[in-house]
């Protein structure tokens, strides 16, 4: 687990440039970063040497633009490197700013020990870079040493960046996200060891030795005791932004993640009101994600970033910097993938933590409850490190509840139904009385948002406030900082728990009892709002315009053209295409689909094949009565496809995936869906269909829960619905592993079972290959094949030689130069011979003097229609092959003479007679030119003429036969193009 999220002043700055040594060494190579549109940008790698032998990789970002320009510091979290943050870099770099990068101590090849942002340390080195850029002729200077500079960073970086300015100031504006400003606050918050993201701290480090001595000490003193001492504390809060709180004097834009359990909320509150207090602008920002996971929203951040710098850097005051609060709020869900919608409310005040108070009314008896021995088993809340899975806290803000608490260990009191919706932005607060039967008591404070009937009960982005209290006070415990709605008949569950999984609980059994002194306290922060969206322009005009042409149709009269009448041939052919048309738009000759022709008949399952702009696409949009051809027709069972034709109604499609209602059950949605058509339930086939999907039980599950190979069945089932005679599935197997692609196969294949027919798009060759009866492959708009799989990829030009025993290279070397044969190739499979490209006649061969070899030999010209053999003399060389060929009459000499062969085709036995000198292959012959003469009844000349010479060579050939895959096949086709 990595905790990455995608200097010094007046004289103390003088004593440290005496002390160390400087360097920037390296080969300082420029490289140029591709930009469309933008100025290029250069990057130049150099290492830092400082006065304590620690050496630090850097990496310069400029623009070729001229001048002299503003410089950003960007640091990386905990854990990474400066490779972390080059693309921001890259973007800020080209918005004009000059831009250093480094890695911290102990990080991406940097040397020395990690400090945890030591101002002995890793605060200095900031000042040291600041030093440099000092002297870089493009950077611009407020004065002589002092250039003009911001620093930014997330998590540890962000924590420097703020660190920085309140040792050196030169630094002129922050841009810190999701850190923290208090780290004694943050890992021992109230008193309790946070003990999961310390144990974190430690590992993504690099384990204990990769620390300053004494910062491993402590860690390994408090993990052991379970709680923190003031030492403890002191050590890390003087490695902490607040140590120098009213030095930071610079405009800072705050942002900080909800779903964060190892920084909160309340680490930006209280940064924002310390630098506010300094007379200094500040502007918060609470994005959806955090060290719990979910979106960190980068690319809206970067730009904010940007935009606060370009004000405070470039002076550019007709910058956006946005508003003074922001937060991020889920507006709902996307149907398609169950994901949370993000949209953006804003203040033109930060209202802080506990803004628009309200009271509400909590009920609970006085409640006893244990801390177990060894503090086992712990509630659950949040998962530290899960942060990359996705997160326990993105699943609350779906509305799933996934916390634990244990019966016997924790108290709980609960409010009546709520009367309106309620907004939670900010710290809920409680009074309660605690009593123990030990010295002290450690209690967990959260809010449960809890359905009606008690049915769902969330824990909002799944944080808890630890708290430590002496037995027989009263004490006010701050919940965690959130932004959450709670709806109309919603209650409000505060539970306060013994134990937690993230956190060090006493491991001596007590019992602790606890009373309600108060009401929670909610805060609702009335001055943050969202925005209504203004009306698009289209809702003016648009009834305007729809009178118009409602008009111009009254006016002229137009009639609507009749209907195709249909073709009562095709009425039992589920699809005939022909000399189908598309044009681009604006385009007279440049066609998306051309003299496009084919039919698929009923029981096929059909692969439309071709490579990017093949027209398949279009072609499917034009077959589902989407877009209208410009020229030729489709006929589904005989009838015209226009938009509407009735005919469509048996015709299902899945294109592109499909939209599902995540809280409702696979069988809902489909039955949903079906309600929509408006035609009889009866008629839908549902069992019929969910039976072809083979979804089992997890119909009844809700869609969130499903895989996205379950979704895709789902989908599929969806398209089934009504048992259509034409299936159309476009990409089906999109996202799934391969036992899902599998099951995807058996699908199609159980549903083409039944006479119903299957037209499916997709890449993945050998999945048509193996789930495919017939193919199509378009390029370039065209049709370029048709046919049965077999035949398409039986037409290829590469045999496959199985070996009886090895061969030596120089034979190898021999097959690949004869005549006809382009190469030859050693496999484990024997030998892997391409031919060279047919000749109409000779297959490869050059046409030969027909002229028969000796008296009574004959060309091999007719098919045959039965088989034999013949005996060969003493010394001749046999091999048995694949082949089948004909003669139009006997031979009269050589090994065949006294066998008649008129009429007759025969297995692929091929002689090489030293005596002779002829060579045959069940009457195949020399001609005059020594060339192979041969004609065989399945279309197999060129594998008769290798069998002979084969044989010639004394090849111990144990099998002969075609070797091709579909992506052999395929690129023949497209001429490689793919």
């Amino acid at each position: 687990m990595d905790l990455r999220m995608p200097a010094l002043r007046g004289p103390r700055r003088l004593l440290a440039a005496a002390a160390a040594v400087v360097v920037l060494a390296g080969a300082g190579t420029w490289t140029a970063v591709a930009s469309d549109g933008a100025p290029a940008v250069h990057r130049a790698d150099h290492v830092l040497a400082t006065g304590d032998g620690v050496r630090l990789k850097t990496s310069y970002f400029t623009s070729d633009a001229a001048g002299r320009r503003p410089a950003v510091l960007l640091a990386h979290g905990f854990g990474g490197s400066k490779e972390d943050v080059r693309s921001q870099a890259e973007e800020l770099a080209e918005d004009g700013y000059a831009v250093l990068t480094w890695s911290a101590r102990g990080f991406g090849g940097s040397t020395g020990r990690i400090g945890l942002n030591d101002p002995e340390g890793e605060v200095a080195d900031a000042s040291r870079l600041i030093d440099w850029l000092a002297k870089r002729p493009e950077v611009e200077l407020d004065a002589a040493g002092d250039p003009r500079v911001g620093a930014a960073g997330a998590s540890y970086g962000g924590a420097v960046s703020l660190l920085a300015a309140g040792h050196d100031d030169r630094i002129d504006a922050l841009a810190p996200a999701i850190t923290y400003w208090n780290l004694a606050d943050a890992l021992f918050p109230n008193g309790v060891f946070k003990k999961l993201w310390a144990g974190i701290f430690i590992n993504s480090g690099g384990g204990c030795d990769r620390f300053e001595d004494r910062l491993c000490r402590m860690y390994e003193r408090v993990a052991e005791s379970g709680r923190p001492d003031a030492r403890a504390v002191d050590l890390l809060e003087e490695r902490s932004p607040s140590a120098v709180a009213d030095r930071i004097q610079v405009p800072t834009l705050i942002t900080q993640g909800q779903t964060d359990s190892l920084f909160p909320l309340g680490h930006a509150d209280a940064m924002a009101k310390a630098i506010r207090a300094n007379g200094a602008p500040v502007d918060v920002d609470w994005i959806a994600g955090g060290h719990d996971g979910g979106d960190m929203e980068v690319d809206r951040v970067h730009a904010r970033v940007t935009s606060w710098f370009d004000r405070y850097l470039k002076d550019d005051r007709t910058a956006d910097t946005g508003p003074a609060f922001r937060v991020t709020r889920t507006g709902g869900i996307d149907s398609t993938d169950g994901a949370a919608q993000l949209r953006g409310a804003s203040g033109d005040t930060y209202p802080g933590l506990t803004a628009g108070e309200r009271s509400v009314e909590l009920s609970g008896r006085e409640q006893e409850f244990a801390n177990p021995a060894g503090a086992s088993p712990p509630a659950v809340s949040a998962l530290p490190g899960l942060g990359g899975a996705g997160g326990l806290s993105q699943l609350s803000s779906l509305g799933v509840g996934v916390s634990l608490d244990f019966p016997g260990q924790h108290a709980r009191f609960e409010s009546a139904p709520l009367a309106e919706d309620v907004r939670i932005t900010g710290s809920p607060e409680v009074t309660v009385h605690v009593e123990s039967t030990d010295d002290e008591a450690v209690l967990f404070g959260k809010v449960y948002d809890v359905g009606p009937g008690g049915r769902q009960q969330v824990l909002p982005s799944q944080l808890v406030s630890p708290v430590r209290v002496a037995g027989g006070e009263d004490v006010r415990i701050t919940l965690p900082a959130i932004d959450h709605e709670v709806r109309q008949g919603h209650r409000l569950r505060l539970v306060l728990a013994s134990t937690d999984l993230g956190y060090a609980s006493p491991a001596a059994p007590a019992t602790y009892t606890v009373s309600l002194r108060s009401d929670l306290a909610v805060p609702t922060a009335p001055g943050v709002t969202t925005a209504a969206a203004a009306l698009p322009a289209w809702v003016w005009w648009l009834p305007l315009a729809g009178a118009l042409v409602a008009l111009l149709l009254l006016v002229t009269g137009r009639r609507r053209t009749a209907a195709v009448p249909p073709d009562p041939a095709l009425a039992d052919v589920p699809l005939q295409i022909t000399d189908l048309g598309k044009r681009y738009a604006k385009s007279a000759d440049r066609y998306a689909v051309r003299d496009l022709s084919f039919r698929v008949e009923k029981g096929q399952v059909l692969g439309l094949l071709g490579p990017n702009g093949a027209g398949k696409t279009t072609t499917l949009r034009m077959l589902m009565g989407l877009i209208t051809p410009d020229s030729g027709e489709i006929r589904v069972f005989g009838h015209a496809i226009r938009p509407g034709a009735p005919v469509l109604s048996r015709v299902g499609a899945f294109v592109e995936g499909a939209g599902f209602l995540p809280h409702l059950s696979g069988r809902e949605n489909l039955e949903l869906y079906w309600r929509a058509t408006g035609r009889p339930a009866e008629d839908a086939h549902l069992d019929e269909a969910l039976a072809i999907a083979g979804l089992g039980d997890a119909l009844a599950r809700a869609v969130r829960t499903y895989s996205q190979g379950m979704r895709q069945r789902l989908a599929i089932a969806q398209a089934m619905l009504g048992l259509p005679d034409l299936l159309i599935l476009d990409e089906p197997t999109n996202g799934l592993d391969p036992p899902q692609i599998r099951e995807m196969r058996e699908v199609m294949i159980r549903y083409a079972a039944a006479g119903r027919t299957v037209i499916v798009s997709s890449h993945l060759l050998a999945e048509v290959e193996q789930s495919c009866t017939h193919l199509v492959v378009m390029d370039r708009g065209r049709l370029v094949q048709a046919g049965p799989v077999g035949e398409i990829i039986g037409s290829g030009d590469t045999l496959l030689v199985g070996l009886a025993a090895e061969v030596a290279d120089p034979l190898v070397e021999k097959v690949a130069a004869l005549p006809g044969v382009e190469s030859a190739v050693r496999t484990d499979d024997g030998l892997l011979v391409r031919l060279a490209p047919a000749d109409p006649v000779r297959g490869g061969v050059p046409a030969p003097d027909r002229t028969p070899a000796r008296t009574g030999a004959r060309t091999v010209s007719e098919p045959a229609t039965s088989t034999g053999t013949a005996p060969l003399p003493e010394g001749a060389v046999t091999a048995t092959g694949t082949a089948t060929v004909s003669t139009e009459a006997p031979f009269t000499d050589g090994p065949l003479a006294d066998m008649p062969l008129t009429g007759t085709a025969l297995t692929a036995t091929a002689s090489a007679d030293p005596d002779s000198g002829t060579d045959t292959a069940s009457g195949v012959t020399t001609a005059a030119d020594g060339s192979v003469a041969v004609t065989t009844a399945g279309g197999s000349a060129a594998a008769a003429r290798l069998l002979v010479e084969l044989v010639r060579l004394e090849v111990p050939v144990a099998s002969l036969g075609p070797h091709r895959r579909l992506e052999d096949a395929f690129l023949t086709l497209i001429g490689g193009s793919a």
